[in-house]
C-alpha cells in the first residue's frame, strides 16, 4: 500500500483546512496522526476503509471529520476551526486493524503535510 498526503500549508486560527490522503491497495484503514516538534504523533481519527466508520481522537472530536471515497481511492480529514495547538505534521496512514488508534498498528506510511496555524 502506498500512500500519499496532501493540502497542508498556511491557515489562521478560526480556519479551515482539508488534507488529502490517495491511497493505492484496500487497506483496513486509514488512520490520520500528527507529530508536533518535541511531542509524540497523536493519533487524529481514523476510517475503515471497507465499512466506513470513523474513529476519533479527543482533539478531533467536534472539529474535524473523517472520509474516504472509494471511487478515487482517497481519505480525507476535514478540519474546522483550527487552533494554534492543531499545527503540526500530519500523516495519514494504512493498517490499524489490531489497533486502529495505535500507530504502531499501522504499516503503510505516506510522507506527512505540514499545518501551520497563525494567529
Amino acid at each position: 500500500v502506498q500512500l500519499q498526503a496532501s493540502g497542508g500549508g498556511l491557515v489562521q486560527a478560526g480556519g479551515s483546512l482539508r488534507l488529502s490522503c490517495s491511497v493505492s491497495g484496500r487497506p483496513f484503514a486509514v488512520g490520520w496522526f500528527r507529530q508536533a516538534p518535541g511531542k509524540e504523533r497523536e493519533f487524529v481519527a481514523a476510517i475503515t476503509w471497507t465499512w466506513d466508520s470513523p474513529w476519533y481522537g479527543d482533539s478531533a472530536k467536534g472539529r474535524f471529520t473523517v472520509a474516504r471515497d472509494l471511487a478515487k481511492n482517497t481519505g480525507y480529514l476535514q478540519m474546522n476551526n483550527l487552533k494554534h495547538e492543531d499545527a503540526a505534521v500530519y500523516y495519514c496512514a494504512a493498517g490499524g486493524a489490531d489497533g486502529i488508534q495505535d500507530p504502531k498498528k499501522y504499516q503503510f506510511w505516506g510522507q506527512g503535510t505540514l499545518v501551520t496555524v497563525s494567529s
